[in-house]
């Protein structure tokens, strides 16, 4: 009972009409925002630029599927929600998937799982570096104008695994093996960088070694451009400060409690505690201390931050050190610091609606460049997003919202001798903001 175009039982009429549905459509694709994606990618360019970072052995004469085209399919798998390869065999004969490959409904079809597998095995540690290199130059292309300033917020997420993949390692706060990458994002949630590793705290050297990779790529776009880094405490390592003051990097990171922090704003504690008893309608009192103090393991007093919170619940604490000169404590810590929390949204679009833990391979290298596949993804469709009017609801909408809104659109494909016909649903309820999206994706940056 293979045959499609047999009709689907079970379908009850309605209003005395039988209902009778076959899968005998013809060309059809449920998947027609993917032209937007294409066209994003077309400017962005970012097959082409993880492409460029791998030697293909392949004889040139045999090749059936390039290099870009076979990335560019799968980031497009990716954002359209089919994050697994296994997906290819099935999604290569979708004349829409064909057409944001630059290939023709009825050219041959895109690469197999076997060879996107293959694909995904091909590099090594150089390749990878060159892609890592490559990520932070589409970053700074994506900028109309060399900014003055840019705020960079660094974070690490827990990736769950279930096989023998290198680098794995036991996690006890988890109780997983896993990984835990690395990721940084600016504070307009584009992607920047992204670096496997085993599930366990960066320490220091790392981190050190990691932001100077990092800033010297960036440098050489924009030498002249200020950078801020934003993280959490276990990124205010003494090796950290030191780099950054030596390099003329601006933080603002969290800093772990201490009693010897604690003793610093007792006095405010107590304070804030008595005026919370006293008020009347029993909302949080917040109330913030600046003074200078170091931990025994740095090289010098930093300026810290203490922001002192008392509820119904008690009261909480939380301390941030920054280089930053001027500036009052609360806009530091609620408009400066606080806007760190957003990195949190962009790893939650990348990891969960891009499904960016999908890390299976057992070889380091090919998980790595699984990160690389997934960050394209992101940059598709940050650029879909971005592309949206400033006051358009969908500017603000997370990626799972932009694909069944503007992605998962039903077309039937014909294919003429001088043109290609979509024929999309009239009744589609979006159709107003893809055609404005259409015309807007020319103005991205490249």
């Amino acid at each position: 009972m293979n045959d499609p175009t047999l009709p689907l039982e079970g379908l009850s009429p309605v209003n005395g009409k039988a209902i009778v549905a076959r899968f005998d459509g013809g060309s059809l694709s449920s998947d027609s925002g993917l032209i937007a994606l294409a066209e994003v990618d077309k400017r962005l360019r970012v097959a082409a630029t993880l492409a460029a970072c791998i030697d293909d052995p392949r004889r040139p004469e045999m090749v059936s599927h390039r290099l870009d085209e076979m990335i560019g399919f799968r980031m497009c798998m990716i954002a359209a929600g089919y994050e697994d390869a296994n997906d290819a065999s099935r999604l290569r004969t979708d004349p829409l998937f064909k057409m944001a490959g630059g290939r023709l409904p009825c050219d041959e079809d895109l690469a197999s799982q076997s060879t996107i597998c293959r694909l995904e095995n091909l590099p090594d540690r150089r390749m990878l570096l060159a892609m890592g290199h490559a990520m932070i130059g589409l970053y700074c292309r994506s900028f109309r104008t060399v900014p003055s300033q840019i705020v960079l917020d660094i974070d690490d997420t827990f990736d769950t695994v279930h096989g023998e993949q290198q680098l794995r390692l036991f996690n006890a706060h988890h109780d997983e093996y896993g990984f835990q990458p690395i990721v940084v994002f600016d504070d307009e949630g584009r992607f920047v960088a992204a670096v496997l590793r085993p599930a366990k705290r960066p320490r220091g050297r790392e981190i050190r070694a990691h932001l100077r990779r990092l800033v010297r790529s960036i440098r050489q776009h924009w030498p002249h451009t200020r950078i801020l880094i934003r993280g959490d405490s276990h990124y205010c390592a003494p090796e950290v400060l030191d780099w950054c003051r030596a390099n003329g990097i601006a933080f603002i990171f969290g800093v772990a409690t201490t009693s010897t922090l604690r003793k610093r704003v007792a006095t405010v504690e107590a304070s804030t505690t008595r005026r919370f008893e006293r008020a009347k309608t029993k909302t949080k009192v917040r109330r913030f201390k600046e003074f200078h103090d170091g931990a025994a393991s740095w090289s010098r007093t930093e300026r810290i931050i203490a922001r002192v919170e008392v509820g119904s619940q008690g009261c909480d604490t939380r301390f941030i050190v920054t280089n930053l000169p001027g500036g009052r404590a609360r806009t530091l810590y609620e408009r400066v610091y606080c806007r760190r929390g957003m990195a949190e949204n962009h790893i939650k679009s990348w990891k969960t609606h891009l499904a960016a833990d999908r890390t299976s391979c057992s070889k380091a290298t090919a998980n790595q460049f699984r990160l690389f596949l997934h960050a394209g993804a992101y940059w598709l469709m940050w650029g879909l997003r971005a592309a949206m009017p400033k006051r358009a609801a969908l500017r603000l909408a997370q990626f799972d919202t932009l694909r069944v809104r503007l992605i998962k659109i039903a077309a039937r494909v014909v294919e003429m001798k001088t043109r290609i016909c979509l024929h999309l649903p009239t009744s589609c309820p979006d159709h107003a903001i893809l055609r404005i999206v259409l015309s807007r994706i020319p103005r991205l940056a490249m």
